[in-house]
């Protein structure tokens, strides 16, 4: 029920200023007795609607809008509610009609109208003013700087373009690789009047483990196996072994047939009285899969003793054995011995010449100028580069975390084979030599603690930045950042120094050993 407001004073009055009279109960009908305490109910007029509710609703129209239409409210809770949203929903239309400021005549025309508005905010603004002096020099700077920018071409923005870029790509490494007289690629000079007397060094040599003749990277394979051939007329079970080890590229197929062979040796040695561990079959499967197909495995067999001979076999025709000789049945010992040689054995590779060179202190000393021998790319390596140049496609194409990011990074480093390296030592002069790139720190330091007079000093080196390397840490070259060239500062250790200068003596300035000193060169 709606309680009914108090009245204003003067009496209540309608829109229109007439005054309104309540009506009561007892006008309209008579009350029925209600017991003490109940609350009284307000009587209805005629028309089904409370004198209350008539009451509030008039006076409520006349406060908000004195024109406005009255209708009282329908029955029932809900639909009251309703109404009354709705009626506050139509005060706040008017309240917003009535902020929107003054209306217009109708008898006006629309650029009357339009100078009228905007008459007003034209006054308001302010002209506005042209740059500085400074803005103006500061925008010339600028585009200056713009123009001697040169435009970075883009990459490709899809994956398909991506994939024609690696295919253009590798296609052009192909034909370069297939052509070896086209530029750029791997070929080295021949003469060495070619190469330039400003290079840090003439380029990479290797030295042959078996002759040690100085060798050039492309004649190294071609000299080592002519070595190891020449090597039969001397001693055949030693070639025959290097043969086996070294023409064969595939180690697991190496490791699978050496263990076979040892397997056949150790019958022999195990049952020398068996006839039938003294001959092996050459038709057999597992001969013919694991020992057949390695270059050197039959020198290998001919130079411990066997020899090969056709046997008969039922139902068959003669085929061909390695039957193990008298002298070898007479002289076990031997075949025990030979096993282990071929289960020992290691590659025969030539070895990194270092080309150790002593240079005077020189402004230069930072400056690399190195040949194409540390930048050209072998089959096996343009194959290994071609295949990461394939992933790349994947990797484009993929979001990427820091970990992925820092992996790529230390894949772009491993591209390079050889790193040319040169200590500065406390006088001044600088040490140089050549190292393999995935060789660890301690061979660096091998390196440089040879060279020195006191070899027993600990000392320390630096590379650029500050950054200290440490020998015990299992890091390569290349993953210290150390490739292609790197300039590193030798400094003896500390606790060394204090115990020198606390026995009132100072280190010696020259720290290299004298022969070394006696072929110093000037770096040009």
């Amino acid at each position: 029920m709606l309680s009914c407001p108090p009245p204003p004073p003067g009496g209540c009055r309608g829109p229109e200023g007439e005054p309104v009279v309540l009506a009561t109960a007892s006008a309209d009908r008579k009350m029925a007795p209600r017991p003490r305490g109940a609350a009284r109910r307000l009587s209805r007029v005629p028309g089904g609607t409370s004198v209350a509710e008539i009451f509030s609703f008039r006076w409520l129209a006349a406060c908000s809008s004195p024109t406005r239409a009255l209708r009282p409210p329908p029955r029932g809770p809900r639909r009251r509610a309703a109404a009354m949203k709705k009626f506050f929903q139509e005060i706040k239309a008017d309240i917003k009609f009535k902020s929107a400021g003054p209306g217009q005549k109708l008898t006006d025309s629309a650029g009357e109208k339009t100078s009228k508005g905007k008459s007003p905010q034209l006054a308001l603004r302010q002209p506005r003013q042209g740059p500085t002096d400074e803005a103006q020099m500061a925008a010339a700077a600028a585009l200056a700087r713009l123009e001697q920018k040169q435009p970075r071409a883009r990459g490709p923005t899809s994956q398909d373009s991506i994939r024609n870029q690696v295919r253009k790509e590798l296609q052009a490494e192909a034909t370069s690789s297939n052509n070896p007289g086209a530029p750029g690629t791997n070929s080295v000079p021949e003469t060495k009047d070619e190469i330039s007397p400003h290079l840090a060094v003439p380029g990479v040599f290797f030295i042959c483990p078996l002759t040690g003749v100085t060798l050039r990277r492309d004649q190294r394979d071609a000299h080592i196996k002519q070595a190891i051939l020449s090597h039969f007329s001397t001693d055949p079970v030693a070639a025959s072994i290097m043969k086996i080890h070294t023409f064969n590229r595939d180690r697991d197929r190496v490791k699978l047939g050496v263990d076979t062979i040892a397997k056949y040796l150790d019958n022999i040695h195990l049952h020398p009285e068996e006839e039938k561990y003294q001959k092996i079959k050459l038709q057999n499967k597992v001969f013919q899969e694991r020992i057949n197909c390695l270059e050197g495995s039959h020198e290998f067999f001919e130079a411990i003793g066997f020899k090969k001979v056709t046997l008969p076999v039922p139902d068959q025709e003669g085929q061909e054995f390695y039957v193990l000789g008298e002298d070898a049945r007479a002289q076990p010992q031997n075949l025990e011995r030979h096993k282990q040689q071929l289960l020992g054995a290691e590659p025969v590779r030539a070895t990194l010449d270092r080309q150790l060179r002593v240079f005077r202190p020189s402004a230069l000393a930072s400056h690399f100028e190195l040949p194409s021998d540390f930048f050209s790319l072998t089959a096996e390596e343009v194959k290994r580069e071609q295949r990461l140049r394939t992933e790349a496609v994947e990797r484009l194409s993929s979001l990427r975390t820091k970990a992925m990011r820092e992996k790529e990074e230390q894949r772009e480093l491993r591209k390079y084979t050889y790193a040319l390296l040169r200590v500065r030592l406390p006088d001044g002069c600088l040490l140089q030599g050549t190292f393999y790139a995935r060789e660890k720190l301690s061979v660096l330091f091998q390196f440089v603690r040879e060279a020195l007079q006191n070899d027993w000093l600990p000392f320390e080196l630096r590379a650029s930045g500050g950054q200290k390397l440490e020998e015990n840490e299992a890091l390569a070259l290349n993953e210290c950042g150390l490739v292609p060239s790197a300039l590193l500062t030798f400094s003896w250790d500390a606790s060394v120094l204090e115990d020198i200068r606390a026995a009132g003596a100072e280190p010696a300035k020259s720290v290299l050993r004298p022969e070394l000193l006696a072929a110093i060169e000037q770096l040009s």
